[in-house]
Formats: C-alpha cells, sequence, structure tokens
C-alpha cells in the first residue's frame, strides 16, 4: 500500500528514519510523496530515488561521517581559523563533500534533477535568510529564476541540511537578476524541522494515508527548557524557533499519525558516532516504528 511520508530533520539522529523506513517496508507499505528538512531531507531524496532501508542503510554504514566536515585550508591556529571561518565564511564546513557524496548515490539510482523524478514526489525544506522566508523545494525555485525540472536535487538536500554555523551557508544566485544579492540559503529546520503540513495543504484528493516521522518526543513527554543562564537561553530560543510552527501545527490535527522516536545520547551534529551507536540508532527507530504500525489506522 501506498503512503505519503515525511521526516523530520534531525542531524545523525536521522539513523532513526533508516529504521523506520525499514519498519514500514516490512509491512508492506511503499511511498507515494515523501519531503523532508535538514536529514529527513536526505532520507525523502534516496526514498524517492528508489532506494530502500537496507541499502540506505548500507551506505550509511560504510560512509566515513567525518569526511563531511571539509573545512577550507588556511594556515592559522586552530582557534583563530575557527572565528575567522565563522566571521567571514559564516560556517566552519563547506558541505561539499556532503552534496558531492549525495549526488553520487542519487545518480546510481538515474537521478541528478528533479525533472529525473516523478513530479511532486520530492519536496524539501529550506530557509532564506537574506528574504526572510521559507522554501519549499523544487516549488519555489522559479521566483529565483530557476527551471525545478532542471535543478540538482543534491544541492536542495545540501541547502536543506545546511546547520547554521556549522555548514557554510548556501548561496543561490538569482538568475537573471545581476543586481540582487545571492540569497543566503540556511537549514530548513530554522522555519520548519517537521513540515507534515506540505502534503495537507496540497493534497485535496486525500487518496493515501499520511505518515510523519518526528524525532522526539510526544508533545506532552518533551521536558520544559531550564534557562539558567544565557547559553541555555540561546539553545532554548533556537529550539524554540525551530519547532515552535510544527508543535502548532501538530497539536491542532494529525498527531494520530505520527511516529515519534525520541533518540538519546546522541548528539544531532556527532559526526564522530560509532558504527555500533549509528546501529542502536537505526534500531530505535525501527522499534518505535514496529510499536506504532501495531495500532495504527487511518
Amino acid at each position: 500500500m501506498k503512503i505519503d511520508l515525511v521526516f523530520s530533520g534531525g542531524g545523525i539522529r536521522g539513523y532513526a528514519l533508516i529504521g523506520a523506513i525499514k519498519a514500514l517496508e516490512e509491512k508492506g507499505y511503499s511511498f507515494g510523496r515523501v519531503a523532508g528538512t535538514s536529514a529527513g531531507a536526505c532520507l525523502a531524496a534516496f526514498v524517492a530515488a528508489g532506494y530502500k532501508g537496507e541499502e540506505i542503510q548500507q551506505m550509511m554504514d560504510e560512509v566515513d561521517l567525518q569526511k563531511f566536515l571539509d573545512t577550507r585550508k588556511n594556515f592559522l591556529p586552530s582557534m583563530i581559523s575557527k572565528w575567522f571561518l565563522l566571521y567571514w565564511r559564516l560556517g566552519l564546513y563547506r558541505g561539499l563533500i556532503l552534496e558531492q557524496w549525495i549526488e553520487a548515490h542519487l545518480q546510481k539510482k538515474g537521478v541528478r534533477v528533479f525533472g529525473d523524478l516523478p513530479e511532486g514526489v520530492l519536496r524539501v525544506v529550506a530557509s532564506d535568510l537574506t528574504n526572510s522566508r521559507m522554501m519549499v523545494i523544487p516549488d519555489d525555485l522559479n521566483r529565483y529564476g530557476y527551471d525545478p525540472q532542471e535543478f540538482s536535487v543534491a544541492k536542495a538536500v545540501r541547502m536543506s541540511a545546511g546547520i547554521p554555523y556549522f555548514f557554510e551557508p548556501a548561496k543561490l544566485e538569482q538568475v537573471g537578476n545581476k543586481r540582487s544579492r545571492q540569497p543566503i540559503i540556511v537549514d530548513g529546520g530554522v522555519l520548519s524541522n517537521f513540515p507534515i503540513w506540505l502534503f495537507e495543504q496540497v493534497r485535496k484528493e486525500h487518496k493515501r494515508p499520511l505518515l510523519g516521522i518526528q524525532l522526539s518526543p510526544k508533545l506532552e513527554n518533551r521536558p520544559p527548557n531550564k534557562i539558567k543562564n544565557a547559553i541555555d537561553l540561546f539553545k532554548a530560543l533556537f529550539e524554540t524557533m525551530m519547532d515552535a510552527h510544527d508543535l502548532r501545527y501538530i497539536s491542532r490535527s494529525v498527531e494520530k499519525n505520527i511516529i515519534f522516536i525520541p533518540v538519546e545520547n546522541v548528539l544531532s551534529r556527532d559526526f564522530e558516532v560509532t558504527k555500533e551507536k549509528r546501529q542502536e540508532v537505526v534500531n530505535v527507530g525501527y522499534a518505535k516504528a514496529t510499536e506504532f504500525l501495531k495500532t495504527w489506522s487511518f
């Protein structure tokens, strides 16, 4: 049976999404349309290209995650270098190797641009800081002068996964507008970390069930933020900024169609995570999805 599927962001915690995909496939589900933000955008792109959960896990097991931490070459001491990169490049790592890795694996399935996919099968979310607006890719590419059918899927995922200050923001030249500044694009999670609203807004026909996978506890189980200093305040501010829009939507409608997967003891930017810990996170996602599917009705 086909369902529409939406993945939340979560960085390295996204390994749990792989386990959930495998559980869904075991129950006989396939996927009509998929969407996601950040790590969820990466998984959505692979699913849209035709990868199965087992194939995705094999890819993620084989990759050295630290290769994605591609710093620019310089001759400054480490700490000074980091401040230099943050100030001038707006991020510690380029993100180029990540994009190239995604591109290489998509091309193995014959997917390079959105035109290589069935129309409407994939949507990813990014944040345009220059123009203060959310980007839904490929839908919004026309306003930047791009043909959505000719836009790189890997580039779209890289834009969606541009964790602020961690990866350098993507710059998108506006075609045909030489006087316009290049928009600065960062992680879609800044404005919508779990865009389950995407398919609710566009799908009037309700032909397929809609399922979301959220890398967090249920609403009532979320602990309050403890704010004792400026660092705690910044952390709470950023998390609220990422989640408030989506939580308001979830609370009003589709909670019964969401698999909540709280992933503990793994930081979203822990690119040094061991293979054993990766498998543990995959297993958590598989177990939570399997439990959810025992009682899910639509």
